[in-house]
């Protein structure tokens, strides 16, 4: 045994750790602490979690205890690949890294990783794989988890980059941070009368999406409509959708999840392919972002990139046009 796993092995009976298996009955406890947390997003509560139907995924996700007192939370699920059971943060949700409290030590943060790899070995896990939140959606911005699961054997599996906007500026200068091209464009849209409303219409805009990514990927949305709308009606609060409409058309359109108070994630955005020309989805994002500052957000998150860290050069440019810059979005992974 090493001079760090012995202190380690001391120090966490003077703390008594505890990681236990997520129950309904903690449903409550679970969302009360994302509320509290220091990254924690809609996307980490169980009211998100539970729309899903119960036997798309082997739920086993984690409560972590000092002394009795909870101090981290990570929605996670148990795959089978290959015959191997992998334990990964939760694949019904776009941000299932794990939750901490505001005060997290970095004696703790090695706590949590040693009960979470005794949990996995107990249970027969054969690999961990955790994508953590961008540091963006932290009250106060910390790597000591990340510099926890390193030491303890973890290693990267991939970086992803996520396109963000720091709102750091007024209102006002929205446009000053757009690109020359992006500018013109804007300004050209609301020459010729495109209007920028929150909307309830979800199957109106679902069809353009549906229809654009069908053509450009040959894909289907995330959700069905009939998902959308059920997570709409569960987090009507967080959950908008703008458009943008040219003589009552809808021409473009961007859905919009309040993730936390700090940040704002453009969950699907599209356009109808016919009316590219009246530039829609520029506008649009200019009267976004002014949404995002009215609501005192701190970052608008247009979502990754990069797929298996392969770059798409030409949504990097589109992002890039809006004033956006790139963050890691981490995966780390380690073979028990």
């Amino acid at each position: 045994m090493s001079p760090r796993e012995s202190t380690f092995k001391e120090l966490k009976q003077e703390n008594s750790f505890a990681a236990s298996i997520f129950h309904p009955t903690d449903a409550q406890v679970w969302d009360d602490f994302v509320a509290e947390s220091n990254n924690g997003t809609m996307f980490h509560t169980r009211r998100f979690l539970s729309y899903h139907a119960q036997d798309r995924f082997e739920d086993s996700s984690l409560l972590f205890k000092k002394r009795g007192k909870l101090v981290s939370l990570l929605p996670a699920a148990v795959l089978e690949s290959e015959g191997r059971r992998v334990l990964v943060s939760h694949p019904g949700s776009s941000m299932a890294g794990p939750v901490f409290k505001k005060t997290l030590s970095l004696k703790d943060s090695f706590f949590i990783v040693e009960c979470l790899l005794a949990h996995a070995r107990a249970e027969s896990i054969d690999e961990i794989r955790l994508t953590l939140p961008p540091l963006i959606y932290h009250a106060r911005p910390g790597n000591y988890f990340d510099f926890a699961l390193m030491e303890c054997g973890f290693s990267y599996l991939k970086r992803e980059v996520s396109s963000v906007i720091p709102l750091d500026f007024v209102e006002d200068d929205t446009l000053l941070i757009f690109s020359p091209e992006a500018r013109r464009a804007a300004r050209k849209a609301r020459k010729i009368g495109v209007v920028v409303t929150e909307s309830d219409d979800f199957a109106g805009f679902y069809d353009i999406l549906q229809k654009n990514l069908k053509m450009r990927h040959n894909v289907q949305p995330t959700h069905t409509l009939e998902e959308l709308l059920n997570l709409r009606a569960l987090f009507p609060d967080t959950i908008k959708l703008f458009t943008a409409c040219k003589d009552g058309e809808m021409v473009a359109g961007v859905v919009m999840f309040e993730c936390n108070e700090r940040v704002g994630l453009a969950f699907y955005i599209s356009h109808r392919e016919s009316a590219q020309e009246v530039r829609g989805v520029n506008i649009l994002f200019q009267e976004v972002i002014q949404w995002a500052i009215r609501k005192g957000l701190n970052y608008l998150d247009f979502g990754v990139f990069t797929v298996n860290m392969k770059p798409n050069w030409g949504l990097a440019r589109f992002k890039e046009s809006f004033g956006a810059l790139g963050v890691f979005r981490d995966t780390l992974v380690k073979t028990i």
